[in-house]
């Protein structure tokens, strides 16, 4: 694992770069991309290798006159610096209708810091035939593991990330991996198909690899169960979520509608409750790429702020939002290392990375006890949320009836949470003491600007409307 010459070679570019920008604006910045992401996948009957989505090599240019802030992007700043400063300031010259929704003082902070950052990885010991090799084999092993498995597929992608941020007073890089390893089985026992996924994931090829055989069993367990799983009757019900769903609340009611440049535009219903009980007081929630490490995770973010460990709910309260650089900036607060894009073509917004409820204290056989009718609900699906009106729709893969405090042999699917967001969130009377964090996944803002995101926590007792 190394950092990307291509961007430790265009090092002194950014630099001279930004030194002849600023004799036109009070503050620009420069952020160098080069991130290199591979698939590898097998079914019954193909296999290929290629490159993923997120594969790009390029930059942005971040400038402020102190009423606006501008963003520039292009595939490479090699050349003559004067010229392409001249070209980029002209540019927005011309553009002089953009002044028009100038938004004020902006007080754009630069704080001095040089630094260099690394997360070591395996990834590089494992040539693709390996990688190949191993997912053939976790294939043979799902097909060969039932009759009932009409095909079986098996992926696994990595993501290599470098990248370089240099302003008048900051000269950072990073460089890190993640890997996902993914499992799915076609299945029909009965006149019922059934499409059944899981995965492992971790920064290090050799632990996915390992742990990529264990999805076998936990497949067809859930391909039984869905096999045979009936509608749910519509109601309110007392509910135990497990990690999984319980990180798609998190993710879904106080995610996005906390993410703050939705605060500037008055699109999120939680900017008026900051500082007030939105949650039980047994309830902590927490977003940050430095709060755990997993999918979301990185060392700064894409306006070169360092990655934060952000307190959204502490004892039912709503403490604060996540933000970028701009929105921080427009709302007069520090940016909580938030600013993130789906690559150097794309604008920069305050984005979840890694976010979570945090443990509490009770057991989850308890838990599961104290309900004498009810379901436990596994394996999310999909969720939306209305950060204006606070709605939030959560679907499960599948839910265990519990009857008299002991879960049954009664399965439904699928399974739809509803409701509003605070009636939600107040009504959990227990968590439990474990905690979970799934990081295989990807988010949009609404249906596009997709990043890598991470979820989960404990278990949580609530009583919400399923259908």
């Amino acid at each position: 694992m190394s950092f990307s010459e291509f961007l430790n070679s265009r090092r002194s570019d950014a630099k001279a770069l930004v030194c002849e920008l600023k004799k036109d604006f009070c503050y620009v910045s420069i952020l160098g991309s080069d991130i290199k992401s591979k698939s590898v996948r097998v079914d019954r009957s193909t296999s290929n290798i290629s490159t993923g989505r997120d594969t790009e090599c390029g930059f942005v240019i971040k400038l402020s006159d102190g009423k606006l802030i501008y963003e520039y992007s292009l595939d490479d700043i090699a050349g003559d610096i004067p010229a392409l400063a001249g070209h980029i300031t002209e540019s927005f010259r011309l553009n002089a209708k953009l002044m028009d929704a100038a938004v004020g003082d902006l007080n754009l902070t630069d704080e001095p810091l040089v630094q260099s950052f690394c997360r070591p990885s395996d990834l590089h010991d494992f040539s693709d035939d390996q990688i190949l090799d191993v997912c053939i084999k976790n294939r043979d092993a799902l097909l060969g593991a039932s009759e009932y498995v009409l095909n079986a597929f098996a992926v696994i992608s990595s993501y290599e990330v470098s990248k370089l941020f240099v302003s008048e007073n900051r000269e950072l890089d990073q460089n890190f991996v993640w890997i996902n390893g993914n499992m799915m089985a076609i299945y029909r026992e009965t006149e019922k198909l059934v499409q059944v996924y899981d995965g492992v994931y971790g920064d290090q090829m050799g632990g996915v690899i390992a742990d990529m055989p264990s999805l076998v069993e936990k497949l067809l367990h859930k391909a039984k169960i869905l096999t045979r799983a009936t509608p749910i009757t519509p109601g309110v019900y007392d509910v135990i979520t497990d990690p999984s769903i319980t990180g798609l609340i998190a993710h879904e009611a106080f995610g996005h509608g906390v993410e703050m440049d939705q605060f500037v535009k008055d699109r999120a219903l939680a900017k008026k409750y900051v500082g007030e009980y939105v949650a039980s007081p047994i309830c902590n929630m927490r977003d940050g790429a430095a709060a755990v490490v997993s999918a979301g995770s990185y060392f700064f973010d894409d306006d070169g702020v360092l990655a934060g460990d952000t307190q959204i709910i502490k004892d039912g309260i709503l403490v604060t939002g996540i933000s970028d650089f701009a929105s921080a900036a427009q709302l007069g607060t520090a940016p909580t290392g938030n600013g993130r894009r789906e690559s150097s073509r794309r604008k920069a917004y305050s984005r979840m990375t890694n976010t979570f409820f945090e443990k509490g204290t009770d057991k989850l056989e308890d838990m599961i006890a104290s309900i004498e009718h009810g379901y436990m609900l596994f394996d999310t699906n999909n969720g939306m949320e209305d950060p204006k009106n606070w709605a939030i729709q959560c679907v499960a893969e599948y839910g265990i009836e519990i009857r008299d405090g002991k879960l049954t042999e009664n399965y439904v699917s699928p399974v739809v949470m509803s409701g509003y967001v605070p009636d939600l969130l107040k009504s959990i009377s227990m968590i439990s003491d474990d905690f979970v964090i799934t990081g295989s996944g990807m988010c949009g803002k609404g249906y596009k600007e997709w990043v890598r995101v991470s979820d989960g926590g404990p278990a949580l007792k609530v009583k919400v409307k399923l259908g």
